[in-house]
Order: C-alpha cells, then sequence, then structure tokens
C-alpha cells in the first residue's frame, strides 16, 4: 500500500501529514484521499501536484506497497 505525503494546505485540510492509502494508480489514491478528507481536501487537491517516487506523476500511473505519493499544493510567495 503507497504511503501518501501531504504538504501546506493539503496538510491541514487533512488533518495528517502522512497516511497510507489504497489504490492501483494514482487516480485511485486521489479518490481514497477525496472520500476519507472532504470538501475542503477535495478543493485542495484539485490544483495540487502529485509526485510519485520523486517524479511528477499522472492520473493513470500505476502505484505499488512501498511507493511515496507526495500531494504539493500550488505555493505563492514573494
Amino acid at each position: 500500500m503507497p504511503s501518501v505525503l501531504m504538504f501546506a494546505q493539503a496538510r491541514e485540510a487533512a488533518g495528517v501529514s502522512r497516511v497510507d492509502s489504497e489504490g492501483a494508480t494514482v487516480a485511485d489514491v486521489v479518490q481514497d484521499l477525496r472520500a476519507r478528507f472532504g470538501e475542503e481536501f477535495s478543493e485542495v487537491i484539485a490544483t495540487s501536484t502529485i509526485w510519485c517516487n520523486g517524479e511528477r506523476a499522472q492520473p493513470g500511473d500505476s502505484v505499488h506497497s512501498g511507493d511515496e505519493v507526495a500531494i504539493l499544493p500550488p505555493v505563492s510567495g514573494g
């Protein structure tokens, strides 16, 4: 089962910084997280970038046990 790391607004919306998730693809993991963490989290993840094992991931990419999926919301600053 992949481990999901959440940063910034994703971490705040979920209330956790790390969680294990079920799913065979990145899209499955995202759907699992949306169902678990609700509307506010869903809004954040809609604009976030998803990485898997240090590489930018696409919804159809496979995930496996031991993989690390990272949720990175957009960053602003000056």
